[in-house]
């Protein structure tokens, strides 16, 4: 099973949209947001998908919320999730508290961790949980935008640029 993930989309729904569309291609039917979604007009953006959205330090809008759980479901849009993914335990938080984020990743319970803010990638094993930013498809660049795909039966991550 394939995953997509993405963060920090900061309202630039052009390459959301690129994103999405190369998601589709791949058979990607799943996406983790690691938040700074900041519009609740993104969220229509990902019809279609199976969605998890934290909730970022940027995503201040009251409709955001409502217009997650409208859209995706209850549930679907929280600070902290914590999806199972094809058995494997999960956090997706955005990560703007570098502590709590530290301790998911200390913690040693989830096969994976995923997070944004920092709009840097990442993929990085830590003992026995594998780490994984996917960059920023917003917002200020410290890299090129873009996002991740994780293939969950090899371990596979790629980071494609839009």
């Amino acid at each position: 099973m394939k995953i997509g993930i993405i963060s920090d989309t900061h309202d630039e729904t052009h390459n959301l949209r690129t994103a999405l569309r190369l998601l589709r291609a791949e058979g990607v039917s799943l996406v983790l947001h690691c938040g700074d979604v900041c519009n609740p007009k993104m969220v229509a953006e990902l019809d279609g998908f199976d969605v998890w959205i934290a909730q970022g330090n940027m995503d201040r809008d009251l409709g955001l919320e409502r217009a997650a759980e409208a859209k995706l479901g209850p549930g679907r849009y929280a600070w902290l999730q914590r999806p199972l993914l094809e058995g494997y335990p999960a956090a997706l938080i955005h990560g703007d508290n570098e502590e709590v984020l530290g301790n998911l990743i200390a913690s040693g319970e989830y096969a994976y961790v995923f997070h944004g803010h920092t709009h840097r990638r990442r993929d990085q094993s830590v003992g026995r949980t594998r780490v994984i930013n996917p960059g920023a498809l917003g917002g200020t660049r410290r890299q090129s935008h873009s996002f991740c795909i994780l293939d969950l039966e090899t371990g596979e991550t790629r980071f494609i640029d839009v």
